[in-house]
């Protein structure tokens, strides 16, 4: 039976007899859209902006042990993508399905997803990390690293592979701390462990004299105490979602529909991965100030992506609670307000950057001008994409926020694998190190038009189904 608001089904009683699973179905369902999108957004914005400052961090510090060691955090990026692959994967396929459970106030599954979700995670990074281990040398080459490369990511990516479990699971419960509207939580754990990582990067790399395995130490610290922080809100039964052996499902159909639903994500993670150890292959072709330069660039993008990805991770849950209630004026109401948003500000960030191109490259590498040169090429070609990213990314969110799995898949294949793969096999031969420089954001300007005929097909949707309720 549906549980209305005021119905006490498992709930636990607030203060004027509401219970928090009530309490929170109507926040997420009649609060202003525009503040809700907001509310739900700056937090999981500053999360975003807490992770990408300490990967830049890690890029900073370790920058600081020469070019080659700075080439070894781009390799070692795509394994970090990997895990994330993972934990995105089966966290954002729990948590888009948890959204749209809880706005149908169906309590109990959701708690049976999350508790499976969880152990999924967890299974999964333990494999990661076993066979990463086992073939550590052969997976930095396989990666894109150069035989002066290779010692500094072997020991760099030991000790996130040690941490990979965690890692994943992390990822699970920060997506369903999301998903159920709680992002003010999620961003207690994230900032906390991000900002330790930042006061461990400098300590551990030269205070300990451990170079750049101190920094990946301090990296897999830091997750460890995210996690800690993230699990206890869900011990201390502070969530309307609940964790527990007993709701961990038996039936491989439980798991199937998690990862259906992660699909899109980890489409969106693995090809992530892939385009960068092409790209680093491609990189390594001019040597390591190339695969340095593309490395400093990839992290610059994503401390301005990750502002655009928080207002689109605080847009998701809004878009479920509503498309499950069935109030679908809403869901377009959020949909338009998320792209508007985004799109402004990425225009600002895509302005700045163009301008201040060498500037922010000479922030990390003063003392190499071939490295410099290279980076503020590559930097003002992703500027003049940056505007057009916004749609691919709130269409991506929306299509798998509503549960249409296979077309959101489709739109994570485009940018990274459709577009970008293609493009780094053929640019870089016919333009040299202009091709490397560009395809990025040729794949993003592709994507952006695959998405228009997918929108306008969508809002069409909505309005047919606001007109038949």
């Amino acid at each position: 039976m549906t549980a209305k608001p005021g119905h006490k089904e498992g709930g636990r009683e607030e203060p004027g007899g509401m219970n928090k699973e009530n309490s929170q179905y109507l926040r997420m369902t009649q609060m202003p859209v525009g503040s809700l999108v907001f509310s739900l957004a700056v937090p999981t914005i500053i999360s975003m902006l807490v992770t990408a400052v300490y990967n830049l961090g890690d890029t900073y510090f370790v920058s600081k042990l020469g070019t080659s060691a700075s080439g070894a955090v781009g390799i070692v990026f795509s394994l970090m993508a990997i895990i994330q692959a993972v934990g995105f994967t089966i966290g954002m396929g729990s948590g888009a399905q948890i959204s749209r459970l809880l706005g149908a106030q169906k309590t109990d599954e959701a708690n049976r997803v999350a508790a499976s979700g969880l152990l999924a995670a967890a299974a999964f990074g333990t494999l990661l990390s076993v066979f990463g281990l086992l073939f550590l040398d052969g997976l930095m080459r396989l990666l894109g690293a150069t035989e002066t490369i290779l010692p500094y990511a072997r020991d760099y990516a030991a000790y996130i592979l040690y941490a990979a479990p965690v890692m994943a699971s992390s990822f699970l419960l920060n997506n369903i701390l999301r998903a159920e509207g709680k992002a003010r939580f999620a961003m207690v754990g994230l900032t906390t462990g991000g900002l330790l990582n930042l006061l461990l990067d400098p300590l551990f790399i030269f205070g300990f004299g451990m170079g750049i395995a101190g920094a990946a130490i301090a990296t897999a610290i830091s997750q460890c105490v995210s996690f800690c922080i993230l699990l206890s809100w869900f011990l201390r039964g502070k969530t309307i979602v609940r964790l527990g052996a007993a709701g961990i499902s038996k039936r491989p159909g439980t798991y199937l529909h998690i990862l259906k639903n992660g699909l899109p994500s980890f489409c969106r993670q693995a090809l992530a991965s892939i385009a960068t150890i092409a790209l680093n292959v491609s990189a390594a072709v001019y040597g390591d100030a190339a695969v340095a330069a593309m490395s400093i660039v990839g992290r610059l993008f994503m401390f301005v992506f990750a502002v655009n990805l928080g207002i689109g991770q605080g847009y998701m849950p809004v878009v479920g609670y509503n498309y499950g209630a069935g109030l679908y004026d809403r869901v377009k109401a959020a949909f338009c307000f998320t792209l508007k948003v985004t799109g402004v500000l990425m225009t600002v960030a895509a302005l700045a950057g163009f301008t201040a191109a060498p500037v922010l490259i000479r922030l990390f590498i003063r003392n190499d001008a071939e490295v410099v040169r290279i980076g503020a090429g590559a930097l003002r070609a992703m500027c003049l994409a940056m505007p057009l990213v916004p749609l691919g990314v709130v269409c991506n969110m929306t299509f798998q926020s509503i549960g249409r799995s296979w077309t959101a898949t489709a739109l994570s294949l485009a940018r990274q694998g459709i577009f970008f793969l293609p493009l780094i096999l053929v640019l870089p031969g016919a333009l040299g190190i202009t091709g490397v420089q560009i395809t990025q954001p040729l794949a993003d300007g592709l994507t952006f038009l695959s998405c228009l005929p997918l929108t306008v097909w969508f809002l069409r949707d909505l309005r047919a189904r606001q007109d038949t309720r």
